[in-house]
């Protein structure tokens, strides 16, 4: 059997240190052959390393490679250009999350897939984790929360670095890093915590929550020691269903224990109430009629890895049948949610949200 063809447009610090090893374990079905970075010295350091064939400071040489899967990781900005074309090219797709900046380009993705029967995905790692997966098949398995009423989300994470002076994030690879722009330039990224880790946390509880969408958005954002992008978020959003929903996100100090992050989705319905917290390692399944289930979890079970999305990108495009835990709809209205939060941050006034 051929192997899967595969490239890499945007080969960045996490893509070095995570999705590019994953597609390396898969080597007896899937043939590592093209790899786009815009600097041609860690381009070729990338190419050299893996053993891509085809290394182009342009994506569209990439793409002229008849790939069957693609890694978007480029900075936010270019993730709507990249992803369309290489599904335009007849690629599956993995985006590195934000799905994009503009919620429209996000929902033109999740049309594009279906339009081409491409698979597309997001690389949220936690989507995957087991406890997370679990935590989806309990709410499955109860008929699901009823009308969701409640989102409350929280989560801290040691970004304060990169997102205060682009310095590596320590997470990631030290040698192929990503230029500072990519996250201190709002024209690049869209923004700084939300568009770098709340995308995270969105695209966790929009997943749990099932076929919910905001209407509508007010925040408030902070940038101490003169940051050029938000280090800090309080969002509140309205469902169109009429419920009601909170973020907090803090790009907080080094030194929280190992691979640990300080995050918590809780969803009340008129039927059921679900809390996941991947910091504590909780899950909390309870239905109306007092039906609960608390799941056992070990000390490691919420630490942090983006394995699932490029395995089951690989696993999607051989046939295998695999949940998609990260499908491009579940990014798109993380998407509605930070575009509405940018703009109510910069005005003042709750920002509605188009139905795109």
């Amino acid at each position: 059997m051929a192997r899967l063809r595969a490239g890499v447009i945007g080969a960045g610090s996490w893509a070095v240190a995570s999705h590019i090893p994953n597609l390396a374990q898969r080597s007896d079905e899937v043939e590592l052959v093209g790899v786009a970075r815009p600097d041609r010295e860690l381009l070729d350091w990338v190419a050299n390393e893996f053993g891509f064939r085809v290394a182009s400071t342009d994506y569209r040489e990439i793409l002229d490679q008849q790939l069957d899967v693609c890694i978007v990781s480029s900075p936010n900005r270019f993730h709507y250009e990249h992803a369309r074309a290489a599904m335009e090219a007849g690629a599956h797709v993995l985006v590195e999350k934000p799905f994009t900046v503009d919620p429209a380009e996000a929902w033109d993705l999740v049309r594009t897939a279906e339009r081409l029967d491409r698979h597309l995905l997001l690389a949220l790692g936690w989507n995957y984790k087991p406890m997370v997966r679990r935590a989806k098949e309990l709410v499955e398995q109860g008929g699901g929360f009823g009308e969701v009423e409640h989102i409350m989300i929280d989560m801290s994470s040691a970004a304060r670095g990169l997102l205060a002076a682009g310095q590596p994030y320590e997470a990631g690879s030290s040698v192929a890093t990503a230029r500072p722009e990519t996250y201190t330039d709002p024209a690049v990224s869209g923004g700084g915590y939300a568009q770098a880790q709340l995308s995270h946390a969105l695209g966790m509880a929009f997943w749990l929550a099932g076929d919910v969408r905001a209407s509508e958005a007010f925040a408030f954002m902070s940038a101490p020691l003169e940051a050029p992008v938000e280090l800090h978020d309080a969002i509140s959003f309205r469902l169109s269903n009429g419920g009601v929903a909170t973020v907090s996100g803090s790009s907080c100090h080094l030194g929280y224990d190992g691979n640990k992050h300080l995050l918590s989705v809780r969803i009340v319905g008129s039927e059921g109430m679900l809390s996941v917290d991947v910091g504590r390692e909780l899950v909390y399944w309870y239905q109306d009629g007092g039906h609960e289930v608390r799941l056992d979890l070990d000390d490691h079970a919420g630490d942090y890895d983006c394995d699932g999305p490029v395995h089951t990108l690989v696993d999607l495009a051989l046939g295998m049948d695999v949940r998609n835990c990260s499908p491009g709809h579940v990014g798109a209205r993380a998407v509605e949610v930070t575009e509405a939060a940018y703009r109510s941050a910069r005005t003042g006034e709750v920002a509605r949200i188009a139905n795109s």
